[in-house]
């Protein structure tokens, strides 16, 4: 009986398509189908909750209603998700710095996590809201007062996050690097910051929510003539009775937290879950 031996280049080819995994399309849907779902869900549960009759419909409206006027107002509603978004950017970016900072510092002194380690997490559970009035006081009705309450809320998660991947650092990684010839910086460079990425991460995550909460309660609380950002809107909204623009500004801020964890921490999640080995290459 003759025996079929398969050709090594077909061999190698047939290898190559198994190693790469689906293609780029197939991924994208695999991971896109799931939120398109979800939001399918959402918008049919809300639906449901308009045909009950629970509220008049000039309270709870239809989400066709809210989508076909947030398409109207989209241009509105476009720069005013251009002021909170570089408000946000700002913020988040300056309570990178000064969380970075801290969080390193104290990982790396005994002194200091001792004297404000437990001042951190006092401050992360602090109200955003409370620090309005002290805000206001020191620097009045400016921007400067909702910059410095977004960094308040968002510096001591990021802070932790670093305090915490520093300390969950594998000593058996360190010693591994000093035989390597890796100390001082180099090993923070090489050994500790690639071990603590993960923490890193989830406390950058944190931040960036705890920013974007008290971004929107101080936009909420403060008004600057001339740069109305998405809470303002809502409230004047709200304030004007006019329900359906309350819902559509919502929306706008909803689909804002949403976009930013899937294109920026989710990416950057993934990417550090494959570099460790979590998961396989070809299915994330």
């Amino acid at each position: 009986m003759a025996t079929v031996t398969a050709d090594p280049v077909e061999s190698r080819a047939l290898s190559d398509v198994r190693r790469r995994g689906p293609n780029r399309g197939a991924r994208c849907w695999a991971a896109a189908w799931p939120k398109v779902l979800a939001v399918g869900l959402f918008f049919g549960a809300w639906q449901v909750v308009v045909w009950t009759g629970w509220k008049p419909e000039y309270i709870v409206p239809s989400p066709f209603t809210v989508v076909n006027q947030l398409v109207h107002d989209l241009t509105d509603l476009s720069s005013s998700a251009w002021v909170t978004l570089r408000r946000a950017a700002v913020g988040f970016a300056l309570a990178i710095v000064i969380g970075g900072v801290l969080g390193i510092a104290v990982a790396r002194s005994r002194v200091l996590r001792a004297g404000v380690g437990s001042m951190i997490t006092g401050l992360q559970t602090m109200p955003s809201v409370a620090w309005y009035p002290l805000a206001l006081v020191l620097f009045s009705l400016s921007q400067k007062a909702i910059l410095f309450v977004v960094v308040l809320g968002a510096a001591p998660s990021i802070a932790n996050g670093i305090i915490d991947g520093i300390d969950h650092v594998p000593p058996v990684l360190l010693r591994a690097g000093r035989v390597l010839g890796a100390r001082g910086l180099a090993s923070l460079r090489h050994v500790v910051v690639p071990a603590a990425m993960p923490s890193v991460v989830s406390g950058l995550k944190q931040g960036w929510a705890f920013a974007w909460r008290s971004l929107m309660a101080g936009e909420l609380i403060t008004t600057l003539p001339g740069h109305i950002g998405l809470a303002q809107q809502l409230s004047a909204a709200a304030a004007n009775a006019d329900y359906v623009a309350v819902y559509e500004a919502m929306l706008v801020i909803f689909m804002i937290g949403v976009v930013v964890d899937a294109l920026i921490f989710g990416t950057a999640e993934r990417r550090i879950r494959r570099r460790h080995g979590l998961i396989d290459a070809a299915s994330a």
